[in-house]
């Protein structure tokens, strides 16, 4: 592409004006921009340094006549107000003392954002965003009618009032109230987002048409899973995300953010690839196949994404839809062959696993050639004379390498997608998978987010494995099998006997409640279904411990805080109190994050803090992305609030709320850990 043409051209001449520069040099700071309709530049600090330069020049890059440099002092960033579109420009540091001047940092493309976000950046603590009410008999539309969602008000949303923190006392000593509690000092602060589902719209694999052509009223996650508008502007979304986080970390820095899974929509190559360029901030050229409307439509032109602000180091917990066609079918040869193939998905409206043999209805691909990202190729087979066709493209074959054959299982479903987080321009290379996760094909790790602070993250791949004997919905439920359980085990031991708080981070939630109005748990753990209520289930050996069971080894380990989750697109917060009430410091928290694809489109911030009283308060926060009007971010949660109203239908008319849930979540810890942690942390400032 001419970006990275211009760019490599660039670096040379950096290096070029470096190649006579004598020996004794101060190191090179790290530089960081994020991206936007403004700009933000910062670098890293170099012990000794009485300076920094910073460089910039025009892109394309003109010669060095067209260098700028400009003589920052001891000042380490530099933000600019707006600018127009398209501007661009190449920006280097140097940091100087008395032995000279270093080398040139690492050098950073800036584009001002085809895709800006809004300059008003804030949480659901300040502000909300939530549907408009519509009238009982607005006309009732479809998931296929796009032109008509804005139309009739379905996509309509406004700006209200913020949603003020819930103290939640839950798993508390009987009596406790906190009321004169104040929160002293930030141990850890961090962001999730989680369901991105980045989708290749154009891919003939998709299971569109079973969305496509629900009625009004389906009220089914299968069928908004399969078909949402927003499908033409997945990575616009995440970029307008990631642009929001950079803004929020400009304010109060996090120590790290974590990815709770669900990249893919539907484990392709081009799908994760994408995920993971807009978080390093590459080109994006959002579209596959023949590239339909690259150079005249909206959401299918390449584009420059801010990337996440390089000091923020990220990592990866693995999802369903990571490893299986759209989340719920286990991927085959046959099914492979059709990710990488010319013809649309011929296939049934059963859920049933996909054969030859298994089909009636073609699933349809978005028309890149339309506004709207119109669906062609969807519809009952015998409405088509001949299959309809898409141009093939290598870049969107199945990370899945598994194949069953009568009773034996080879391949993997996750090897080929961790391989992938090792092609990055963040931090850490890897995001959290070593290579002993590659050679083990084993997709859990722990780390330590902050030195010197004694929290420690487990990083749990719950997500369900290749099974002969299991059926719809397996794939997307929860499983731990005895590796895996073992492994969690002597990671919370550790935890426990090194005196570290700990935070799982999986995909799956552990027995939520129900809703956010509803408190009855739901379990989420795969277990074999039986006809007789009389006979206990065989156990299955993907799948050896239920919810309930999970929760009571848990249980066994006062230092474990917090449950992190995506999966089901909510923002639910469930206790998970200890069952001796004796001993509360044996319960805690587990908090699910909504979807960046479906309505309310969120992410989470989370604030870890010690009390005044020694407790610990979790402080979870949802953000809406900072969407500017008329940007593709903003017609991807019109969207959104569109279809979910159709989906759920006509009880959903009258529906404005946010969806979104704040709180201060409470934590007795032992007496050891209280007198551990005493001393931990940095005064607070701001909570949100």
């Amino acid at each position: 592409m001419k970006l990275k043409r211009y760019f490599f051209i660039m670096t040379c001449a950096f290096m070029l004006l470096i190649s006579g520069t004598a020996n004794a040099q101060p190191q090179p700071p790290v530089l960081s921009v994020t991206n936007g309709s403004w700009v933000y530049i910062s670098w890293t600090e170099v012990s000794g340094a009485a300076g920094y330069i910073l460089t910039l020049a025009p892109m394309p890059y003109t010669g060095p006549a067209s260098l700028v440099s400009i003589d920052m002092g001891t000042q380490r960033s530099l933000s600019g107000g707006e600018l127009p579109a398209g501007s661009a420009f190449y920006v280097a540091v140097q940091s100087l003392d008395s032995s000279g001047v270093s080398q040139y940092s690492n050098v950073v493309s800036v584009i001002m954002g085809s895709y800006p976000i809004a300059a008003d950046v804030f949480t659901t603590v300040q502000k909300t965003v939530s549907p408009v009410a519509l009238s009982l008999n607005t006309p009732q539309i479809s998931p296929a009618d796009i032109s008509l969602y804005d139309i009739f008000g379905y996509s309509a949303w406004q700006e209200g009032p913020g949603l003020s923190l819930v103290k939640r006392t839950d798993i508390m000593p009987a009596g406790y109230s906190g009321a004169s509690v104040i929160n002293a000092n930030r141990l850890l602060r961090l962001f999730t987002i989680t369901d991105i589902h980045i989708t290749d719209k154009e891919s003939p694999a998709q299971v569109i048409y079973y969305g496509w052509s629900a009625p009004l009223g389906t009220d089914g996650t299968l069928y908004i899973g399969a078909y949402s508008p927003i499908i033409s502007y997945t990575t616009h979304f995440l970029d307008a995300a990631i642009q929001t986080v950079n803004a929020l970390h400009n304010q109060t820095p996090f120590d790290f953010g974590i990815s709770l899974g669900d990249n893919c929509n539907n484990t392709q190559y081009n799908e994760l690839r994408w995920f993971i360029d807009v978080m390093d901030g590459k080109e994006i050229t959002p579209s596959s196949g023949a590239h339909l409307g690259a150079n005249t439509i909206d959401y299918q032109k390449p584009y420059k994404a801010a990337g996440l602000n390089k000091l923020i180091p990220w990592y990866q917990v693995v999802g369903n839809h990571d490893q299986y066609l759209t989340g719920l079918l286990r991927e085959s040869d046959y099914i492979r062959s059709l990710h990488v193939g010319d013809t649309i998905f011929n296939y049934s409206l059963d859920f049933a696993s996909p054969s030859p043999y298994n089909k009636g209805y073609y699933m349809g691909v978005v028309d890149g050639t339309t506004p709207d990202g119109n669906i062609r190729g969807a519809g009952p087979e015998a409405y088509f004379a001949t299959p309809p066709k898409v141009v093939a493209d290598p870049d969107r074959h199945s990370l899945s390498t598994i194949n069953v054959v009568g009773k034996s299982i080879t391949g993997s479903s996750t090897l080929n997608w961790m391989n992938e987080f090792f092609t990055t321009t963040s931090s850490p290379v890897g995001h959290g998978f070593m290579q002993t996760n590659i050679e083990n094909d084993f997709a859990c790790y722990t780390f330590d987010p902050k030195a010197n602070m004694p929290i420690r993250v487990i990083a749990l791949d719950d997500t369900c494995k290749a099974n002969v004997n299991a059926e719809f919905p397996y794939d997307g439920m929860g499983c731990i099998d005895q590796a895996r359980y073992e492994w969690l085990v002597r990671e919370l031991q550790r935890g426990q006997d090194d005196g570290m708080l700990m935070i799982i981070a999986a995909h799956i939630p552990i027995a939520p409640q129900t809703s956010l109005t509803n408190p009855t748990p739901t379990p989420m753990f795969y277990v074999p279904p039986t006809t007789d209520p009389y006979v206990p289930p065989v156990r299955d050996p993907h799948s050896i411990k239920t919810d309930n069971e999970l929760l009571a080894t848990l249980h066994n380990y006062p230092n474990l805080i917090l449950w992190i989750a995506g999966h089901r697109h909510l923002n639910v917060i469930t206790a998970q109190p200890s069952p001796d009430s004796a001993h509360p410091e044996y319960g805690f928290w587990e908090v699910e994050t909504a979807s960046l694809r479906d309505f309310p489109k969120q992410f989470r911030t989370f604030d870890i803090v010690r009390n005044n009283d020694n407790t610990i308060s979790i402080i979870a926060v949802d953000v809406d992305p900072a969407v500017k009007d008329g940007s593709l971010a903003e017609r991807s949660l019109s969207y959104a609030i569109g279809i979910g109203r159709i989906s759920v239908g006509l009880s959903s008319f009258e529906d404005t709320t946010s969806q979104a849930y704040n709180a201060e979540l409470v934590k007795q810890l032992s007496p050891a850990m209280q007198t551990k942690i005493a001393n931990y942390g940095s005064p607070m400032a701001t909570t949100q």
